[in-house]
């Protein structure tokens, strides 16, 4: 019991951490996968930024204009981005930048760690409630055994000599 609550005190130590390792490796993959979408959506890049975009309701890193400093959108020459920047209620959008009204304004990577911490809480949630019925437990073992020397009718149970 007393490792289990250790192992748990150290996964909440470890999630903490990450919390604020998040921020700073999100940065640089988000920065990595732009620059590797190529917008055929065959890809995992380009997926997982179409994906990311569509669920989040979120255009480029900090906003759409992101998407001018990309390799995709300077081979394209069509002065838009992705589709999935698009808002749903938009008809026949095309995501081109001389209708910014039709994108999401707000950028994925404030939303994306936004998303990752709330998932992290959870854990460490999950932990200490894990850890506090372990201490809860240990203590009640504590109180059992401590009464047990001033309580005469805890008593050992002698068989033949042998303690059973």
């Amino acid at each position: 019991m007393g490792q289990c609550g250790i192992t748990s005190s150290k996964t909440v130590l470890v999630f903490l951490n990450l919390i604020f390792w998040v921020e700073d490796e999100v940065d640089s993959s988000i920065h990595k996968v732009y620059d590797e979408y190529n917008g055929t959506n065959t890809d995992a890049p380009s997926r997982a930024i179409d994906y990311v975009q569509r669920q989040l309701h979120c255009c480029g890193i900090h906003n759409y204009s992101d998407w001018r400093t990309t390799r995709w959108f300077k081979e394209s020459r069509n002065n838009s981005v992705p589709v999935s920047c698009c808002r749903p209620a938009v008809v026949n959008c095309t995501g081109s930048l001389a209708r910014p009204g039709d994108l999401y304004p707000e950028g994925c990577e404030a939303l994306v760690v936004k998303k990752l911490k709330e998932i992290m809480m959870y854990v460490i949630w999950a932990a200490l409630t894990f850890a506090s019925i372990q201490m809860l437990g240990m203590l009640c073992a504590c109180v059992v055994l401590c009464r047990r020397g001033q309580d005469p009718a805890y008593e050992l149970l002698v068989s033949g000599g042998t303690y059973a």
